[in-house]
């Protein structure tokens, strides 16, 4: 008769070690998938954002009426909205002091921006790191359970009166299982990390130009008053 060789009847013929092996691939490919899913959606939101943002900001809008649209909905910002947000609100509270030498306001606008650029990329590369460590180390641990699995194929040959492939076959495939699941649970979680590394690089070059630009627009208003009510808004 011969054996059921399906990947399901595999799995339920396996040794528990080969079992838990499988299970724990399958479980951290289903969350890299998960991962996967809303990283696209963040970083594809966050690219969007930027655009519609450098368009109104470059479009020759007022910098004061654009802070306080900005301003009123604080609580939705991302990306370089939250930059431009930062810069100008510290740019703007320093300004109204009247005290502060025009090279410190914009020194500080820098630096408030600096950090709200920091916060939005450490969150854009927030569950990339989960995703480089299922891509580097599922296969290995695909391959300790296809190990296993083997050890146990041979070691129940050697108490055999007489030692056939067929004998070792379905334990041989179902350790080599272990592999599969592994690399399964690997390319996809490599391929996103690799992907999606480089996306936010290019958006965190993309925030450090802005600041670099917007940096140089407050060094040239940064001797002009603001109006009365730019700081308040």
């Amino acid at each position: 008769m011969t054996p059921d060789m399906s990947i399901i009847s595999l799995f339920l013929h396996a040794s528990i070690v080969v079992k838990a092996v499988m299970l724990l691939l399958l479980l951290a490919s289903m969350t890299s998938w998960f991962f996967i899913v809303q990283k696209g959606r963040d970083i594809k939101a966050a690219r969007e954002e930027a655009n519609a943002f450098e368009g109104r900001f470059w479009s020759g809008v007022d910098l004061v009426e654009l802070y306080k649209q900005v301003n009123r909905r604080r609580s939705e910002l991302h990306g370089v909205a939250v930059l431009f947000e930062a810069g100008f609100g510290e740019f703007a509270r320093l300004h109204a002091q009247g005290s502060v030498e025009p090279e410190l306001l914009v020194e500080a606008s820098h630096r408030a921006m600096r950090v709200a650029a920091s916060r939005e990329v450490d969150a854009l590369e927030l569950n990339l790191p989960f995703l480089a460590t299922v891509g580097s180390t599922s296969p290995y641990v695909g391959l300790f359970g296809t190990v296993w699995g083997i050890m146990n194929s041979f070691r129940a040959l050697g108490g055999a009166q007489q030692a056939t492939l067929s004998m070792v076959a379905p334990g041989i495939a179902e350790a080599l299982v272990a592999t599969a699941v592994g690399l399964f649970a690997a390319i996809p979680a490599v391929i996103a990390y690799n992907r999606y590394g480089t996306e936010v690089e290019r958006l965190a070059n993309r925030y450090d130009v802005f600041i670099e630009e917007f940096t140089a627009l407050l060094q040239r208003r940064a001797h002009l008053p603001l109006p009365a009510n730019a700081h308040a808004a």
